[in-house]
């Protein structure tokens, strides 16, 4: 692990007293704000991170109204081709590998010499977290300049949703290797689904800047009211989404986790560094 550096070592400390919620807010409220602002905080964005404005459905700078339309932009038809098979994982969003792997006893590592269990990833639920006890993980980093929606991997039913409250650490890869169980500390949102590959999660997670994380059935669930652990059941109604749909998005980046069932085995291309795309092939399971 490379020695940090004065200002990361500086950040690191910061982080722990930062007050990460307030500081979000006042982000959550600026990034939606209309005015004049608009047009050149955009750019600078588009210029400091290489955002892509080519695959966006609306490239034209001038057309977003607030800062957070931009941010969370659809991309243009057609442009993230979802991988054919019924029994073939699509990726979830575009982002980094950060780690991926078997579970081994319920604990998913998150960096190296680091790791975390699914049962408190899952905020304490033994029942769900026993079910991928010996099953797969993957874990992908959304950078500033990535499509920060959210979509599914395979046709799925929603059964349930966990928020669980927390920090607001920042999921950059310096801070994921520093920060211990980083992943199983920040607040995050665990969507529950039944597949034909058996069991899946996907986990939102959130950190400093990430304003709000929504659901397209549930709408904005962050920023929450409330530290408590907060539960959804949806095992008496049927929210079918497709693969390919759009599940729910970042408003500021973050990371999602999915969390799978023993008998899905990824694809070469997940190991940590590797880019990915929403859309393109990341696993396959036995039909």
């Amino acid at each position: 692990m490379a020695e940090l550096s004065k200002k990361q070592k500086f950040l690191k400390a910061l982080f722990y007293v930062m007050p990460h919620h307030a500081v979000s807010r006042v982000v959550y409220f600026f990034t939606r704000l209309q005015g004049p602002q608009v047009g050149p905080m955009i750019n600078w964005f588009i210029e400091k991170y290489g955002v892509n404005m080519d695959e966006a459905e609306e490239p034209e700078v001038g057309y977003y109204q607030t800062f957070n339309e931009f941010f969370i932009r659809p991309l243009k038809s057609g442009i993230r081709p979802i991988v054919p098979g019924e029994n073939i994982l699509a990726c979830p969003c575009d982002g980094t590998v950060s780690q991926a792997g078997p579970i081994r006893a319920g604990a998913i590592m998150q960096a190296k010499g680091r790791g975390y269990s699914a049962l408190e990833l899952l905020g304490g639920d033994k029942t769900m977290a026993a079910e991928f006890a010996d099953g797969k993980f993957a874990t992908i980093y959304l950078a500033p300049y990535n499509y920060h929606r959210v979509h599914m991997p395979i046709n799925a039913n929603l059964k349930r949703m966990i928020h669980v409250p927390g920090r607001l650490f920042s999921v950059a890869q310096w801070t994921v290797e520093e920060i211990p169980r980083l992943f199983a500390r920040n607040e995050r949102l665990a969507c529950y689904f039944e597949t034909a590959a058996g069991p899946m999660v996907m986990v939102l997670v959130g950190a400093i800047n990430v304003a709000a994380i929504e659901t397209v059935w549930s709408g904005l669930v962050t920023p929450p009211r409330g530290k408590k652990i907060s539960e959804f059941d949806f095992s008496h109604t049927r929210k079918e989404i497709s693969k390919g749909k759009e599940m729910g998005r970042f408003n500021m980046g973050s990371t999602v986790i999915l969390l799978a069932g023993k008998n899905v085995e990824w694809s070469p291309n997940i190991t940590p560094g590797q880019t990915l795309k929403m859309g393109q092939p990341i696993g396959q399971f036995p039909t």
